[in-house]
């Protein structure tokens, strides 16, 4: 499960616009633009959604889901320690 803001804080973490995950995750566009436009859960087709968290989770994106342990509890996401992607794939990112 992701929200429409983990989805935009993670591309922001990245540095990449909706274009390079869409590239990365085999989506188009608009799919993306409505995914983040969405209210809260991104609801929609469960492959688009399983493509989309592995093309994060491939990126470096590590999703932290309600009720699972973080600093501060609660919903979010981090970086996970080692880029998982080469930097040409990630532009912005730090330590790539």
């Amino acid at each position: 499960m992701i929200t429409s803001g983990q989805l935009r804080a993670a591309r922001a973490l990245l540095g990449i616009d909706q274009r390079r995950l869409a590239e990365l995750s085999g989506l188009s566009v608009p799919t993306i633009q409505r995914m983040e436009a969405s209210d809260d859960v991104i609801r929609g087709n469960v492959d688009s959604l399983m493509k989309l968290i592995a093309a994060l989770d491939n990126a470096g994106i590590l999703l932290i889901g309600e009720g699972q342990p973080s600093g501060e509890g609660g919903r979010g996401l981090r970086l996970k320690p080692a880029p998982a992607i080469s930097a040409s794939a990630t532009p912005g990112r730090r330590g790539a």
